[in-house]
């Protein structure tokens, strides 16, 4: 690849109205379908994304909730999982996922990251289970899968409970398996900036068992079966109709975009070695292990990330910081006794990573664009 003088320009980090242009007329359709059904709450769009979503997932049953976060919620709740109860957990992860943990009473255990993917490093593991131990949550972080099928065999030989945390990672696989179908539950975001994303806020927990499918069910509405009797305590965690809509009208699309991100990644991992910015050390890329990355985000590292940052915004490039501060050095996680330091690859990773655009729309100029910014940063 030549680095040819470019103008200056803009690239955005993600270009959702290029997403709606390419689903065409079935996203109005789709919006207007359920505007003039009148079923806003639980209609029959809901039922068709639950099942187009979970087949897509390769996972028997899914059930449409409000948010990422509340997916993770309800399942905990599913368990019973709270107070005395401890789950093991990536401290470089969005708050989420140990927030929801904290929520229902019970305590997160954060076990470091693998730096050279970022996921939770799964050899670490085992070593963290107590007694109190009742689940493990690995993130699925970048939209690349943790070593799943690892820990589920750990899960299942310690009696634990096994939830995906894939918000980032629909689509995704490890060996052939689709994120949220080798746990017990997977726990998906519609957020408009994942790689399948509502107009809103929503999202879906898979599960192969129907018992499980139906506790879920059941606690998305308060809990109550049939309405108005409770048989245990729930809350409000049901998917908009119209997001749902929105979602299958867009689910066809998945593979293109997918397939986009991953030419986007590899353009990007070529065009940075063959400057040689790699081989001097000057920046990294995060590793790919598995079968299928989704490339929800394109990570690279490197320990002059904030002037690097700065240094793009200056020339029209826009990055983010995914993430800023490992969670066991939040505030409000104070309570759990951890210190600097207890994770160090979690914390070294806070202050390395930075996204790349990578959306599907990104042009090949744009690309080159950026990569000679880079070039710029170091070389200039």
């Amino acid at each position: 690849m030549t680095l040819a003088s470019s103008p200056s320009r803009s690239v955005s980090l993600l270009d959702l109205q290029a997403h709606h242009q390419d689903v065409g007329p079935a996203f109005r359709e789709a919006i207007d379908r359920v505007v003039d059904s009148g079923a806003y709450i639980n209609g029959p769009d809901v039922r068709a994304c639950e099942a187009d979503v979970a087949a897509y997932c390769q996972a028997e049953y899914g059930v449409g909730v409000s948010s990422g976060t509340d997916a993770l919620l309800i399942a905990l709740m599913a368990e019973e999982i709270g107070p005395g109860d401890e789950v093991i957990t990536t401290p470089f992860t969005f708050f989420a996922t140990a927030g929801c943990i904290s929520r229902v009473g019970a305590k997160p255990v954060f076990v470091d990251i693998d730096p050279e993917t970022c996921n939770i490093d799964a050899s670490k593991v085992e070593a963290a289970i107590t007694p109190r131990t009742r689940a493990i949550i690995p993130v699925h972080l970048y939209g690349q899968m943790a070593e799943t099928a690892k820990l589920k065999a750990l899960a299942d030989q310690r009696g634990l409970i096994l939830i995906e945390d894939s918000a980032q990672g629909i689509g995704a696989e490890e060996e052939g398996r689709r994120s949220g179908s080798i746990g017990h539950y997977g726990a998906f975001s519609f957020f408009p900036a994942k790689n399948l994303g509502a107009l809103g806020d929503g999202g879906i927990v898979t599960t192969q068992d129907e018992e499980r499918a139906q506790r879920l069910q059941r606690l998305r509405v308060h809990g109550a079966e049939p309405k108005y009797y409770h048989s245990v305590i729930g809350g409000n965690f049901r998917l908009d109709t119209i997001h749902a809509a929105v979602v299958r009208a867009k689910l066809p699309f998945l593979d293109q975009w997918t397939e986009a991100r991953q030419k986007n990644a590899a353009r990007y991992n070529e065009g940075l070695k063959q400057t040689g910015l790699i081989s001097e050390g000057h920046l990294k890329p995060l590793k790919n292990r598995q079968s299928r990355h989704v490339y929800n985000q394109y990570i690279i590292r490197t320990d002059r990330r904030d002037e690097l940052q700065a240094f793009l915004k200056e020339r029209g490039v826009s990055t983010a910081i995914y993430y800023p501060l490992s969670l066991h050095q939040q505030e409000c996680f104070a309570y759990l006794g951890y210190k600097d330091g207890d994770f160090p690859e979690a914390e070294k990773a806070a202050l390395e990573v930075l996204a790349l655009p990578v959306h599907p729309h990104l042009s090949a100029e744009d690309q080159d664009y950026v990569i000679e910014q880079l070039v710029a940063f170091y070389r200039g």
